[in-house]
């Protein structure tokens, strides 16, 4: 069986995540690595809250992160045990906007204390950079959204497609004034839902370009080595291994689409025939049994599950 391990992104978040982890010495040692790392209580966001603070994009990155290496500790034994442990057993690999950084974290392409302060950096760039809005659309196909977007945003500044997540779930991303009319239009045009998500700005869009200006730098310099397992790109649904690949994937990711349709499509066509949700909650696996609803899903996050799923290696 070809397996990817795929990793979520922001939204994944809940107060509780890795608190059950924490009984293993190896996931433990990665959650105050975390805390060390950014002199910042990352673990006790996760474990205890407040809810409100661990949303916020700031945290919420690095603590997904954390999450989902913890999780990847916990199965490996180790943190250093990680990249071996994902080159045994899975053949592919990605992650849901933030999650791509997980994912080379697991690829062995990017240390995780470098991740985290990548990721840090990247959530307070992203919430300087408001002013926006996002909206879920729910059962209207791309192609109708798209015009909407187009139109929208001749009238009220950019609006774009921010994540391709599923068949019937779309999100879009723009000024407040845009994301308002196309929520309406798409509603008039056959839409289910138009639903106003809780963010500090227009995450994947062009008004993102502060951000990925700001955070460049950083990714340049971050030393990234070559993936033991192919990541699959959110900006072109393509696998890299690269060193070179991986900053101006990231750059570019901040301002554009995340294509998981596309990648998981990718994926299933080279022979992906089962998924591995490593990591918070199980978003994730939600979305894949829309896309690929043949495939395997496996949601790994809490204690259980990972015992489960070592238990069946």
């Amino acid at each position: 069986m070809t397996t990817a391990f795929v990793f979520p992104g922001q939204g994944a978040q809940a107060v509780g995540m890795g608190r059950d982890l924490a009984s293993a010495e190896a996931a433990r040692q990665v959650f105050a690595l975390a805390d060390a790392t950014l002199g910042l209580a990352i673990s006790r966001l996760c474990f205890e809250g407040p809810e409100q603070d661990l949303t916020a994009t700031e945290n919420a990155q690095p603590a997904l992160l954390t999450m989902s290496v913890a999780v990847l500790a916990a199965l490996a034994g180790g943190l250093d045990r990680i990249p071996a442990f994902v080159a045994e057993r899975a053949q592919a690999l990605a992650g849901h906007s933030l999650g791509e950084y997980s994912a080379l974290v697991a690829a062995g392409a990017l240390d995780f204390p470098s991740a985290l302060r990548l990721v840090r950096r990247r959530g307070e760039l992203m919430a300087q950079a408001s002013g926006g809005a996002m909206a879920a659309i729910i059962g209207l196909d791309e192609g109708p959204l798209e015009q909407i977007c187009q139109a929208a945003s001749a009238a009220h500044g950019a609006v774009v497609i921010a994540n391709y997540n599923s068949s019937g779930q779309l999100v879009i991303s723009g000024t407040a004034e845009g994301v308002a009319q196309a929520m309406a239009d798409a509603k008039a045009q056959g839409a289910k839902r138009a639903l106003p998500l809780k963010v500090s700005g227009a995450f994947h869009s062009p008004l993102m370009q502060d951000a990925a200006d700001a955070l460049a730098p950083d990714l340049r310099a971050a030393g990234f080595r070559d993936a033991a397992v192919p990541v699959f790109s959110n900006v072109t649904a393509q696998p890299l291994t690269s060193a070179g690949d991986f900053a101006p994937e990231l750059i570019a990711q901040i301002t554009s689409p995340v294509r998981w349709i596309a990648s998981a499509q990718q994926m299933a066509a080279g022979g992906v025939t089962r998924f591995v949700e490593i990591g918070a909650g199980s978003v994730l696996a939600g979305l894949l049994k829309r896309i690929t609803p043949e495939a395997t899903l496996i949601s790994v996050g809490g204690a259980p599950s990972v015992e489960a799923f070592l238990a069946a290696q």
